[in-house]
């Protein structure tokens, strides 16, 4: 069942897709519409599950989910099957998990990790700079360590 996303608890399981451009205004009602409608589709045998998304930034699409029941296999490649969907029909890539997302100003930057690292090297990343964990796995984690200063994620390594 959709509900919306301030509905579900902390413990709320989260995934985060990272998109490798802005999604454009004239995109988004029917990119919303998509997620909305594939939410309300996903599980809906289990009457024990809520779902919802936020759109962050026009650029990350972040699912989250909870029920009585545990994810399966099965439930899993549904999202994945319906982002590579949303990849075909927007032309961007959603799955490389091997981008960086940070912030360069008020902008957010995707780069591949290689070209992080050069950023970091030539001082146009620093300790200051805000960066993205797409990696976190909770409603709570997503709150208080998805935008972080690079210090206080695990891209401080580079520094």
């Amino acid at each position: 069942m959709f509900v919306p996303f301030e509905n579900l608890s902390e413990e709320a399981k989260v995934w985060i897709y990272p998109s490798s451009r802005k999604f454009h205004q004239p995109e988004i009602p029917e990119l919303e519409k998509k997620i909305e409608d594939f939410i309300t589709d996903w599980k809906s045998d289990d009457e024990s599950f809520k779902a919802s998304y936020q759109l962050k930034y026009n650029r990350f699409i972040v699912f989250s989910a909870e029920g009585d029941k545990p994810f399966t296999n099965a439930d899993i490649d549904l999202q994945v099957a319906f982002i590579i969907q949303l990849q075909e029909g927007y032309k961007v890539e959603l799955l490389d998990k091997m981008n960086v997302c940070f912030k360069q100003g008020e902008y957010v930057q995707y780069k591949d990790l290689k070209d992080f690292k050069k950023l970091v090297k030539n001082k146009a990343v620093n300790e200051k700079s805000i960066v993205f964990d797409n990696l976190i796995t909770s409603k709570s984690e997503f709150k208080y360590y998805w935008e972080v200063p690079i210090t206080e994620s695990w891209y401080k390594r580079f520094l």
